[in-house]
């Protein structure tokens, strides 16, 4: 299928990350005991961003048929998620960043220990967001469920476990295999919880639904990340809001370096394809979905 209007994709994708936004302002604006602390969580998380997740998640519930807002507890915990991913990935430890979403990094804006503990703050509140949820179409256990899925997808299980692997593989040439398992983990497993926890939010999804939903977010998930090793060798730092080629001038691989920018660009898209595939089980609601396969795989930025 082809990608809508561009009008009609960018409203849908504005109408979701206003929602998450407005969520997050609400959830960032309980009391906190430090106001620096509480201004450096603000600053790693309002300041911009695609909110890919908090869409992925808003998406997948209405390919279940249900509302937006009922899937705002699940977009909130997984932009939480990501937004502390980011602020400690800058850290001079890590990526040694300067520059994200096209401001200072929080390790820059404010100190680096400020930033350790709004990433600390950051991911705590994620699971807080989900266990205080007063939606009753998301129940006791489902919530549970929730932050069972999100704490595998963010922890030595997923996220964190890709992170390390990507550390450690500075300087040093992968098998095309070794390098999807550290993409699938760092950047797939997060992505892959967005449209799960989606689509738990609400109460008529179906176990065929969400194993349907589970395939295309794999799909998904690796190859938003190959888009992204495209991106740093193609796009601009103003665009990126993040310096462009920090991948290569660290020496890391990837799979533009693996298999040169064709083949990568032929792999992002044989992935998004699969994703599609994977939601022949669902009707039309699911569109955003095959929308987003196709948009993710030609962004920009």
């Amino acid at each position: 299928m082809n990608l809508p209007s561009s009008p009609a994709l960018q409203a849908f994708l504005e109408q979701c990350q206003q929602r998450v936004e407005s969520a997050l302002t609400t959830h960032l604006s309980n009391e906190v005991r430090s106001e620096r602390l509480s201004a450096a969580m603000q600053y790693a998380t309002l300041k911009g961003g695609k909110r890919i997740r908090p869409v992925l998640a808003y998406a997948s519930i209405l390919a279940i048929g249900d509302e937006l807002k009922h899937a705002d507890t699940a977009a909130c915990a997984v932009e939480l998620i990501h937004c502390y991913s980011l602020v400690h990935d800058d850290l001079p430890a890590m990526d040694n960043d300067d520059f994200r979403r096209g401001i200072p990094a929080v390790h820059k804006a404010y100190d680096e220990a400020t930033a350790i503990l709004t990433g600390d703050a950051l991911q705590s509140l994620a699971f807080q967001v989900i266990a205080n949820c007063s939606t009753d179409a998301i129940s006791s256990n489902v919530r549970l469920r929730m932050v069972t899925i999100l704490s595998e997808a963010a922890g030595a299980q997923g996220m964190v476990a890709g992170q390390e692997l990507d550390s450690t593989a500075v300087g040093k040439q992968l098998e095309l295999a070794q390098l999807e398992i550290m993409h699938s983990l760092k950047t797939g497993a997060l992505i892959k919880a967005s449209v799960q926890l989606g689509a738990l939010s609400s109460p008529a999804v179906t176990d065929e639904q969400f194993q349907a939903l589970s395939r295309y977010a794999e799909n998904i998930g690796l190859a938003f990340q190959i888009q992204d090793d495209i991106l740093d060798v193609t796009g601009n730092t103003d665009t990126l809001g993040k310096p462009r080629g920090s991948d290569q001038s660290q020496n890391k691989p990837t799979y533009v370096s693996l298999l040169g920018l064709g083949a990568a660009r032929a792999k992002a898209t044989e992935l998004s394809e699969r994703a599609v595939a994977a939601l022949e089980p669902l009707t039309q609601s699911a569109d955003e979905l095959r929308w987003l396969a196709q948009f993710i795989v030609k962004r920009v930025h």
